[in-house]
């Protein structure tokens, strides 16, 4: 069992050292020049030589490409790309805004201004029209609310999701439209 640990651990898809099972490989030194095509066997001599490991770093070329390399050192470097890269990623947040069938125009204008301020900030929003009762026989008017406040944050905001019916639910998801974002309203600012 620690054995198959320890695969996982080697990231498995780098075969090193003695895992290397092919007669030869194209050699590339622990200074970075290429040695050319050497027996496997020569190749692990040299990197034993030098105290490093024998890596192959292409697989799928003929002969494989092995480098002589401290693999405990590559593999530290490569989890702190990673963990450099994921960091760097942009999380995005999704906000949402519930109505009803029923909401007013006034009311809905609150809602579409906070809509509004998310979108400037990067943030997409879900917009939800909820049915109770007998007003799911309505959903035109559900879609209808839906196009208006599309519209309206047309100028910010592209629509990622069309309007579609889930049970009693009518949702509608708006990402920020990356021209739109740059350019904010003066009498937004006020």
């Amino acid at each position: 069992m620690n054995g198959h640990k320890e695969n996982i651990i080697s990231a498995s898809e780098y075969r090193v050292n003695e895992t290397i099972r092919v007669p030869k490989v194209r050699l590339i030194g622990p200074d970075g020049a290429n040695l050319g095509v050497v027996d496997t066997r020569e190749a692990l001599k040299i990197a034993r030589e030098a105290e490093l490991d024998l890596v192959e770093v292409s697989p799928n070329s003929d002969p494989p490409v092995c480098r002589v390399m401290d693999f405990g050192k590559f593999l530290y470097e490569r989890t702190k790309r990673e963990k450099e890269a994921r960091r760097q990623q942009v999380k995005v947040e999704i906000k949402e805004i519930r109505l009803r069938p029923k909401t007013n125009e006034h009311h809905r204008s609150f809602k579409t201004r906070d809509a509004r301020r998310w979108l400037e900030d990067g943030m997409k929003v879900k917009v939800t029209v909820r049915f109770r009762g007998r007003e799911i026989t309505y959903p035109e008017l559900a879609l209808e609310d839906l196009n208006e406040i599309a519209t309206e944050l047309a100028d910010i905001a592209i629509i990622e999701q069309r309007p579609n019916m889930e049970g009693r639910v009518m949702t509608m998801l708006l990402s920020p439209n990356k021209e739109g974002k740059k350019k904010s309203t003066p009498k937004e600012e006020a």
